[in-house]
């Protein structure tokens, strides 16, 4: 079994930083790729930030330049660095993982969220 734990969120003001974690535990063999979705209230789950085993990465129009998605395999742990951040940025944001288990399954995981909120 594998788990996806995210962490670093909070209440910051905006203009702000913060840099969300999402680490990988359990019977891993390997991490592919590992997405960064946000959930507004009364909004539908967006994609923010994916990066790939080859850390090949995309962001959403909305935070291209603002935000940065790496990863380090060592730890099993991939990060969001926010930056310049937004009132709109308010959301709960989770990690999404493909994680291949010891056993040479690979499956798709997902976090429990993380809140992030952007407040004067």
């Amino acid at each position: 079994q594998v788990q996806l734990v995210e962490s670093g969120g909070g209440l910051v003001q905006p203009g702000g930083s913060l840099r969300l974690s999402c680490a990988a535990s359990g019977s891993i063999f390997s991490i592919n790729t590992v997405r960064w979705y946000r959930q507004a209230p009364e909004k539908q789950r967006e994609l923010v930030a994916h990066i790939s085993s080859g850390t090949y990465t995309t962001y959403a129009d909305s935070v291209k330049g603002r935000f940065t998605i790496s990863r380090d395999d060592a730890k099993n742990t991939v990060y969001l660095q926010m930056n310049s951040l937004k009132p709109e940025d308010t959301a709960t944001y989770y990690c999404n993982a493909d994680v291949t288990s010891t056993a040479r399954i690979m499956m798709n995981y997902w976090g429990q969220g993380t809140q992030v909120t952007v407040s004067s």
